[in-house]
């Protein structure tokens, strides 16, 4: 356990609700999305701060569903473009034209890989803040130009950029499960604090039931005790939302400057193990709730509390 008072408190009893990405939307701003079991899931891979492996999880979850038959939109709604880089392609369209210029979802996404779509981004998205600012539904946007046309997908992987912009708060409202990458360390424990938070607001101000759906401890080096007091205190406060923890290899290094996935590249590395264990959770949780089978972390469907003695 880390000592003193745990990085990932709360400022007060913080109601998270949970669910799978098999479950369905409900309330007010279920849209599109929310087709029984015959729509896609929409998965948000979302931490504020940098460098916990965010990128590397979105495409690792993509590309592993993609691999087990499941037709899967991989969106980069970051500026940096990372992603596409890390998949070895590039494309003169992307989510910015979406987004401002109206361009449909099949004329801007680029086939990666099999059954691998990608809406990438690139610099020009920077300008699509603006954009979002002057509109009046401006945390919807990016639901309403992607929800008709992704329909067709079984899942739609998000990438979000580590930071509070309207642009996350966009890819928030049309999530309906998020994914928290964490790397074993101090500071990434804190920032726990403030995606709880948050998506928090988001259920609350903005009225759409997004929920956490798991959080993955990333770059896991066994030999290092933080990483251990890491894990033991995310498992003691997230339940079975702590997923399995992702081990630190230099092969996930080394795969984006290839352009290729963790499971092209080094398909026998411990991070591509645990990247195949978080994808066949996730295709475990949507299977039990289409059987009505689904248990907590598969998932729960009633609200979870995070204490403030976190």
């Amino acid at each position: 356990m880390v000592t003193g008072r745990s990085p990932v408190t709360a400022p007060a009893r913080v109601a998270v609700p949970v669910r799978a990405p098999g479950a369905p939307k409900v309330g007010p701003d279920a849209t599109a999305a929310s087709k029984g079991n015959h729509g896609p899931r929409v998965i948000a891979v979302f931490n504020h701060k940098g460098g916990t492996g965010k990128t590397t999880t979105a495409v690792s979850v993509a590309a592993g569903l993609a691999m087990k038959n499941h037709r899967v939109l991989l969106v980069d709604t970051d500026a940096q473009g990372n992603v596409a880089v890390s998949l070895g392609t590039q494309s003169e369209r992307s989510l910015y034209h979406v987004l401002v210029m109206g361009l449909r979802i099949d004329d801007a996404v680029k086939t990666v890989r099999p059954n691998l779509d990608l809406l990438p981004s690139n610099e020009t998205l920077a300008a699509a803040e603006l954009y979002l600012a002057g509109r009046q539904n401006r945390d919807r946007v990016l639901r309403d130009r992607l929800a008709a046309g992704s329909s067709s997908y079984d899942y739609v992987v998000i990438d979000c950029s580590p930071s509070l912009s309207l642009m996350n708060q966009n890819a928030l409202v049309f999530a309906d499960s998020v994914l928290v990458p964490v790397a074993c360390d101090y500071l990434s424990l804190v920032g726990v604090r403030q995606v709880i938070k948050t998506v928090k607001n988001v259920n609350s101000l903005l009225h759409h039931p997004v929920q956490i759906w798991g959080v993955l401890p990333t770059f896991f080096d066994a030999r290092a005790k933080i990483c251990h007091e890491a894990v033991a205190t995310l498992r003691e406060h997230f339940d079975a939302r702590c997923l399995a923890p992702i081990r630190a290899a230099i092969k996930v290094k080394e795969a984006p400057a290839q352009g290729q996935t963790i499971f092209e590249y080094a398909a026998g590395a411990s991070a591509a193990e645990d990247y195949a264990a978080v994808v066949d959770k996730i295709v475990a949780a949507r299977e039990a709730h289409e059987r009505g089978t689904e248990r907590p972390n598969a998932a729960a469907n009633a609200p979870r509390e995070v204490a403030a003695t976190m």
